[in-house]
Protein backbone atom coordinates (compact mmCIF):
# COMPACT_ATOMS: atom_id res chain seq x y z
CA UNK A 1 0.00 0.00 0.00
CA UNK A 2 1.24 3.58 -0.75
CA UNK A 3 2.43 5.56 2.17
CA UNK A 4 0.22 8.61 3.19
CA UNK A 5 2.34 11.36 4.16
CA UNK A 6 1.04 11.80 8.20
CA UNK A 7 -1.11 8.79 9.28
CA UNK A 8 -3.42 10.19 13.43
CA UNK A 9 -3.45 7.39 15.53
CA UNK A 10 -5.48 7.40 18.76
CA UNK A 11 -6.89 4.76 21.26
CA UNK A 12 -10.21 5.56 22.42
CA UNK A 13 -12.87 4.08 25.04
CA UNK A 14 -15.74 6.33 25.51
CA UNK A 15 -14.91 9.29 24.32
CA UNK A 16 -17.91 10.59 22.55
CA UNK A 17 -17.36 14.24 24.31
CA UNK A 18 -13.75 14.38 23.62
CA UNK A 19 -13.20 12.55 19.83
CA UNK A 20 -14.83 15.23 17.78
CA UNK A 21 -12.68 18.56 19.14
CA UNK A 22 -10.03 16.20 19.07
CA UNK A 23 -10.16 15.14 15.36
CA UNK A 24 -11.22 18.81 14.09
CA UNK A 25 -8.22 19.97 15.19
CA UNK A 26 -5.99 17.63 13.45
CA UNK A 27 -8.60 17.18 9.99
CA UNK A 28 -6.16 19.61 7.90
CA UNK A 29 -3.16 17.66 8.08
CA UNK A 30 -4.12 14.28 8.68
CA UNK A 31 -3.83 12.05 5.12
CA UNK A 32 -5.17 9.15 7.40
CA UNK A 33 -6.77 8.27 10.69
CA UNK A 34 -6.50 5.01 12.72
CA UNK A 35 -8.65 4.96 15.76
CA UNK A 36 -8.14 1.47 17.80
CA UNK A 37 -11.48 1.61 20.17
CA UNK A 38 -11.40 -1.00 23.16
CA UNK A 39 -15.20 -1.85 22.64
CA UNK A 40 -16.80 1.74 23.78
CA UNK A 41 -20.48 1.38 24.45
CA UNK A 42 -21.20 5.40 23.35
CA UNK A 43 -21.09 6.84 19.92
CA UNK A 44 -17.48 7.24 20.02
CA UNK A 45 -17.00 5.11 16.91
CA UNK A 46 -19.84 7.02 14.65
CA UNK A 47 -18.47 10.32 15.69
CA UNK A 48 -14.72 8.81 15.07
CA UNK A 49 -16.17 7.13 11.42
CA UNK A 50 -17.37 10.91 10.55
CA UNK A 51 -14.69 11.91 10.13
CA UNK A 52 -13.09 9.12 7.86
CA UNK A 53 -11.42 7.26 10.36
CA UNK A 54 -10.31 3.86 10.16
CA UNK A 55 -11.64 2.15 13.47
CA UNK A 56 -10.80 -1.17 14.91
CA UNK A 57 -12.59 -2.51 17.82
CA UNK A 58 -10.70 -4.27 19.99
CA UNK A 59 -10.67 -5.32 23.87
CA UNK A 60 -10.07 -2.22 26.45
CA UNK A 61 -7.27 -3.58 28.32
CA UNK A 62 -5.92 -2.14 31.70
CA UNK A 63 -3.29 -0.94 30.02
CA UNK A 64 -3.77 1.43 27.85
CA UNK A 65 -0.47 1.62 26.13
CA UNK A 66 -1.51 -2.10 24.36
CA UNK A 67 -4.32 -0.31 22.39
CA UNK A 68 -2.25 2.55 21.38
CA UNK A 69 0.89 0.41 20.17
CA UNK A 70 -1.71 -1.47 18.38
CA UNK A 71 -2.80 1.70 16.24
CA UNK A 72 0.54 2.69 15.41
CA UNK A 73 1.37 -0.39 14.24
CA UNK A 74 -1.73 0.22 11.93
CA UNK A 75 -0.05 3.14 10.37
CA UNK A 76 0.69 3.55 6.71
CA UNK A 77 2.14 7.08 6.78
CA UNK A 78 5.76 7.95 6.47
CA UNK A 79 5.02 9.79 9.46
CA UNK A 80 2.80 8.93 12.42
CA UNK A 81 1.15 11.72 15.00
CA UNK A 82 -0.19 10.07 18.04
CA UNK A 83 -2.69 11.58 20.49
CA UNK A 84 -5.30 10.86 22.83
CA UNK A 85 -8.74 11.94 22.50
CA UNK A 86 -8.61 14.52 25.28
CA UNK A 87 -5.71 16.69 23.26
CA UNK A 88 -6.09 19.48 21.30
CA UNK A 89 -3.36 20.16 18.03
CA UNK A 90 -3.93 24.10 17.76
CA UNK A 91 -3.42 25.63 14.42
CA UNK A 92 0.20 26.74 15.52
CA UNK A 93 1.16 23.67 16.07
CA UNK A 94 -0.69 22.20 13.35
CA UNK A 95 1.55 24.24 11.01
CA UNK A 96 4.52 23.42 12.89
CA UNK A 97 3.75 19.91 12.83
CA UNK A 98 3.22 20.25 8.85
CA UNK A 99 6.52 22.46 8.55
CA UNK A 100 8.63 20.18 10.65
CA UNK A 101 7.91 16.62 8.07
CA UNK A 102 9.03 19.10 5.53
CA UNK A 103 12.34 20.03 6.50
CA UNK A 104 15.78 19.11 5.64
CA UNK A 105 18.28 17.93 8.43
CA UNK A 106 19.87 21.30 8.14
CA UNK A 107 16.58 22.92 8.82
CA UNK A 108 16.12 20.51 11.65
CA UNK A 109 19.20 21.53 13.42
CA UNK A 110 18.14 24.96 13.30
CA UNK A 111 15.28 24.59 14.01
CA UNK A 112 15.92 22.92 17.56
CA UNK A 113 18.81 25.29 18.03
CA UNK A 114 16.19 28.09 18.15
CA UNK A 115 13.37 26.50 20.18
CA UNK A 116 11.69 29.11 22.43
CA UNK A 117 12.54 28.19 26.02
CA UNK A 118 14.67 25.15 25.00
CA UNK A 119 16.79 24.97 27.93
CA UNK A 120 13.65 24.21 30.18
CA UNK A 121 12.71 21.53 27.75
CA UNK A 122 16.25 19.74 27.72
CA UNK A 123 16.20 20.43 31.37
CA UNK A 124 12.60 18.55 31.35
CA UNK A 125 14.10 15.72 28.82
CA UNK A 126 17.15 15.17 31.00
CA UNK A 127 14.59 14.51 34.25
CA UNK A 128 12.76 12.20 31.81
CA UNK A 129 15.95 10.39 30.67
CA UNK A 130 17.13 9.94 34.32
CA UNK A 131 13.98 7.99 35.03
CA UNK A 132 13.44 6.23 31.97
CA UNK A 133 16.71 5.73 30.57
CA UNK A 134 18.10 7.32 27.64
CA UNK A 135 15.44 7.93 24.91
CA UNK A 136 16.91 7.91 21.32
CA UNK A 137 20.37 8.50 19.57
CA UNK A 138 22.75 11.30 20.53
CA UNK A 139 23.97 11.28 16.08
CA UNK A 140 21.82 11.24 13.03
CA UNK A 141 18.74 12.43 11.64
CA UNK A 142 16.03 13.47 13.88
CA UNK A 143 13.41 10.71 13.98
CA UNK A 144 10.97 11.72 16.89
CA UNK A 145 9.81 15.03 18.76
CA UNK A 146 8.69 15.87 22.28
CA UNK A 147 5.46 18.13 22.17
CA UNK A 148 5.11 20.42 25.38
CA UNK A 149 1.99 20.06 26.66
CA UNK A 150 0.13 22.24 28.28
CA UNK A 151 -2.78 20.40 31.21
CA UNK A 152 -6.10 21.94 32.02
CA UNK A 153 -7.26 21.05 35.38
CA UNK A 154 -10.26 22.74 37.08
CA UNK A 155 -10.63 25.59 34.43
CA UNK A 156 -7.28 26.38 34.11
CA UNK A 157 -4.13 25.79 32.16
CA UNK A 158 -1.37 24.59 34.76
CA UNK A 159 2.20 26.61 34.70
CA UNK A 160 3.96 25.21 38.09
CA UNK A 161 4.02 22.48 40.02
CA UNK A 162 5.75 20.82 37.94
CA UNK A 163 3.04 20.16 35.41
CA UNK A 164 4.59 21.87 32.16
CA UNK A 165 6.59 21.47 30.00
CA UNK A 166 5.09 17.79 30.71
CA UNK A 167 7.15 16.38 27.90
CA UNK A 168 5.34 13.66 25.72
CA UNK A 169 6.78 12.18 22.29
CA UNK A 170 3.64 12.45 19.78
CA UNK A 171 5.08 12.80 16.11
CA UNK A 172 7.74 10.31 14.66
CA UNK A 173 8.32 8.68 11.60
CA UNK A 174 6.71 5.40 11.04
CA UNK A 175 9.06 2.78 12.20
CA UNK A 176 11.92 4.89 14.01
CA UNK A 177 9.57 5.00 17.13
CA UNK A 178 6.65 2.87 19.04
CA UNK A 179 5.39 1.84 22.97
CA UNK A 180 6.74 -1.10 24.63
CA UNK A 181 3.26 -1.46 26.25
CA UNK A 182 4.73 -2.64 29.31
CA UNK A 183 3.53 -0.18 31.46
CA UNK A 184 1.82 2.77 32.08
CA UNK A 185 4.73 4.96 33.14
CA UNK A 186 7.13 3.98 30.25
CA UNK A 187 8.89 6.37 27.24
CA UNK A 188 8.47 5.38 23.54
CA UNK A 189 11.44 3.82 22.49
CA UNK A 190 13.27 5.85 19.20
CA UNK A 191 15.58 4.76 17.10
CA UNK A 192 17.24 8.06 16.07
CA UNK A 193 17.19 11.64 17.60
CA UNK A 194 14.93 13.20 19.72
CA UNK A 195 13.69 16.61 18.91
CA UNK A 196 11.29 19.20 20.30
CA UNK A 197 8.59 21.20 18.88
CA UNK A 198 8.02 24.59 20.02
CA UNK A 199 4.35 25.22 20.23
CA UNK A 200 1.84 23.27 23.07
CA UNK A 201 -0.29 20.47 22.75
CA UNK A 202 -3.46 21.23 24.98
CA UNK A 203 -4.38 18.69 27.50
CA UNK A 204 -8.03 18.63 28.72
CA UNK A 205 -8.08 15.73 30.86
CA UNK A 206 -9.26 17.40 34.39
CA UNK A 207 -11.88 19.59 33.10
CA UNK A 208 -14.05 18.81 35.99
CA UNK A 209 -13.15 17.39 39.79
CA UNK A 210 -15.08 14.20 38.51
CA UNK A 211 -13.22 13.51 35.85
CA UNK A 212 -10.02 13.90 37.23
CA UNK A 213 -11.14 11.22 40.27
CA UNK A 214 -12.40 8.78 37.76
CA UNK A 215 -8.92 9.02 35.97
CA UNK A 216 -6.83 9.11 38.92
CA UNK A 217 -8.81 6.20 40.68
CA UNK A 218 -7.24 4.13 37.48
CA UNK A 219 -4.53 5.42 37.07
CA UNK A 220 -4.30 4.46 40.71
CA UNK A 221 -5.31 0.75 40.35
CA UNK A 222 -2.24 0.54 37.56
CA UNK A 223 0.11 1.68 40.55
CA UNK A 224 -0.94 -1.16 42.46
CA UNK A 225 -0.45 -3.63 40.07
CA UNK A 226 2.89 -2.57 39.56
CA UNK A 227 3.48 -3.12 43.33
CA UNK A 228 1.90 -5.89 43.32
CA UNK A 229 4.07 -7.55 40.44
CA UNK A 230 7.37 -5.84 42.13
CA UNK A 231 6.49 -7.51 45.32
CA UNK A 232 6.89 -4.39 47.29
CA UNK A 233 7.37 -4.83 50.82
CA UNK A 234 4.78 -4.87 53.54
CA UNK A 235 6.45 -3.85 56.96
CA UNK A 236 5.76 -1.00 58.77
CA UNK A 237 8.65 0.96 57.55
CA UNK A 238 7.14 0.48 54.00
CA UNK A 239 4.05 1.12 55.13
CA UNK A 240 5.12 4.67 56.89
CA UNK A 241 6.94 5.52 53.56
CA UNK A 242 4.15 5.47 51.51
CA UNK A 243 1.20 6.78 53.86
CA UNK A 244 3.70 9.67 54.98
CA UNK A 245 7.36 10.00 53.44
CA UNK A 246 6.42 9.58 49.69
CA UNK A 247 3.42 12.25 50.44
CA UNK A 248 4.84 14.68 51.99
CA UNK A 249 7.86 14.76 49.68
CA UNK A 250 5.94 14.74 46.65
CA UNK A 251 3.68 17.57 48.25
CA UNK A 252 6.50 20.22 49.18
CA UNK A 253 8.02 19.18 46.20
CA UNK A 254 5.56 20.62 44.09
CA UNK A 255 4.38 23.09 45.71
CA UNK A 256 7.74 24.83 47.03
CA UNK A 257 10.45 23.53 44.62
CA UNK A 258 8.43 23.40 41.84
CA UNK A 259 6.07 27.00 42.75
CA UNK A 260 2.96 25.02 42.02
CA UNK A 261 1.67 27.38 45.07
CA UNK A 262 1.54 29.98 42.08
CA UNK A 263 -1.22 28.06 40.23
CA UNK A 264 -3.47 29.16 43.28
CA UNK A 265 -6.13 27.06 44.17
CA UNK A 266 -5.83 24.36 41.53
CA UNK A 267 -2.10 24.00 42.06
CA UNK A 268 -2.53 23.07 45.67
CA UNK A 269 -5.40 20.65 44.95
CA UNK A 270 -3.40 19.25 41.83
CA UNK A 271 -0.06 18.83 44.25
CA UNK A 272 -2.60 17.42 47.54
CA UNK A 273 -4.30 14.59 45.23
CA UNK A 274 -1.59 13.82 43.49
CA UNK A 275 0.57 13.21 46.68
CA UNK A 276 -2.16 10.93 47.29
CA UNK A 277 -1.51 8.49 45.04
CA UNK A 278 1.19 7.20 47.39
CA UNK A 279 -1.48 5.80 50.10
CA UNK A 280 -3.92 5.31 48.07
CA UNK A 281 -2.02 2.88 45.30
CA UNK A 282 -0.40 0.86 48.80
CA UNK A 283 -3.70 0.41 50.65
CA UNK A 284 -5.27 -0.96 47.56
CA UNK A 285 -2.21 -2.83 47.21
CA UNK A 286 -2.12 -4.35 50.43
CA UNK A 287 -6.08 -5.35 50.04
CA UNK A 288 -5.53 -7.12 47.02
Amino acid sequence: MKKSKLSIVLATFNEEDNIAPCLESIKDIADEIVIVDGSSSDKTVPIALSYGARVIKRENYPNFHINKKYAIDHAHGEWVLQLDADERVSIKLAQEIAQVMRMTPGELEVHQQNLRGRELLLRHQHLIEERDGKIGDTQGEYTAFFFPRRNFFLGKYMKYGGTYPDGVIRLFRNGKANLPAKDVHEQMWVKGRVGWLRNDLLHLDSPTFARYIARNSRYIDLIAKELKKEKTGKSPITFLNYFLVKPLHWFLLTQIRHKGILDGFQGIVFSFFSALRFPRAYWRYLND
